[in-house]
């Protein structure tokens, strides 16, 4: 699995005119499926995201967790982070999981934050979105359960 991890002080997801995930102080976390995925790399996302200290102690150094700070989860789906741009000037997505298993690992990966005790907002999966957010910092960070980036 892949992940856009930004800190903010608010984020939203409107899909239509409606809102359907809001947080304040908090990670926004931007998730694509890859096709060779299973839920050990939902395990091993939720356990990364959960524990990532990127908020400021009161000496001002990234020493503290979303869970520290009281801060919440805004979950995105988006299959686009597996979009392959090396070649031409289309991005390709065959590495992309399928979206029935892909939404089934999204909501393992969701699952697995909540059971660590974090408050997950998310968007809808497969929907058009509209996602709104102040990046703290800027703080945005990319991880990938397969790879060392």
């Amino acid at each position: 699995m892949r992940a856009v991890i930004q800190r903010v002080t608010r984020a939203e997801v409107v899909v239509g005119e409606r809102v359907v995930g809001r947080i304040e102080r908090g990670l926004l976390v931007l998730v694509g499926v890859a096709d060779d995925d299973a839920a050990s790399d939902a395990d091993r996302l939720a356990d990364k995201v959960s524990e990532l200290r990127v908020f400021e102690d009161d000496e001002g150094k990234m020493n503290l967790g979303v869970r520290d700070v009281g801060g919440a989860l805004l979950a995105v789906s988006q299959f686009t982070l597996l979009g392959d741009a090396r070649k031409g000037r289309r991005p390709s997505f065959a590495s992309a999981m399928e979206p029935v298993r892909a939404r089934e690992l999204f909501d393992a990966f969701c699952g697995a934050c909540r059971t660590r005790g974090l408050t997950v907002e998310t968007g809808e999966f497969r929907a058009h979105m509209l996602v709104t957010l102040t990046n703290e910092g800027p703080v945005t960070l990319l991880v990938d359960t397969k790879k060392a980036f």
